[in-house]
């Protein structure tokens, strides 16, 4: 990984070689095999991952309450992402109360990633509130895009079940 390519990332958005190098210097390189998740949903999560080789499927349970009182714990795809849009993972759990993962995330093929420890991110963006600014309204974006678009699915999904019930 080099600073470059960290650059590439939306997170660091805005942010000259010499700021995203505090970061990489505190980032961990990891190998993830194909078919393994790196996060889990419902564990609480203590760091973000940025996707630097591979693809990777993010998933969400549908826990679900049946007739006969069990649950169906299936899961749901809910995206194939690859390396080539610079994607990141972690970062609701960043700011939930409890610091919860929102969803799984699995490699489908070998993955390398970099592995950024909440502590650490915090503690850089205290130190260097103005590099903390630029980190936090990235983030910002990125959360509020997911948010617009976790909207639109929950209105298709309405108005589809809506028809489904007008029959």
């Amino acid at each position: 990984m080099d600073i470059n390519e960290l650059k590439q990332f939306e997170i660091f958005k805005g942010l000259n070689d010499k700021e995203v190098s505090l970061f990489k210097e505190k980032m961990k390189n990891i190998t993830v095999p194909e078919g393994e998740n790196f996060i889990v949903e419902g564990e609480v999560g203590d760091s973000i991952y940025l996707l630097l080789k591979g693809n990777v499927r993010i998933n969400q349970a549908l826990t679900l309450s049946m007739h006969k009182g069990g649950l169906d714990n299936r899961e749901k795809a809910i995206i194939n992402l690859s390396a080539a849009i610079k994607p990141l993972f972690g970062e609701m759990s960043l700011f939930d109360k409890d610091d919860r993962r929102s969803a799984s995330v699995k490699a489908i093929t070998e993955c390398q990633l970099c592995q950024l420890m909440k502590d650490d991110l915090f503690s850089i963006c205290d130190q260097n509130t103005d590099i903390g600014y630029k980190v936090m309204k990235n983030l910002s974006k990125i959360l509020s895009k997911k948010v617009s678009e976790t909207n639109q699915n929950v209105l298709k999904l309405t108005t589809a079940f809506s028809l489904v019930l007008e029959r």
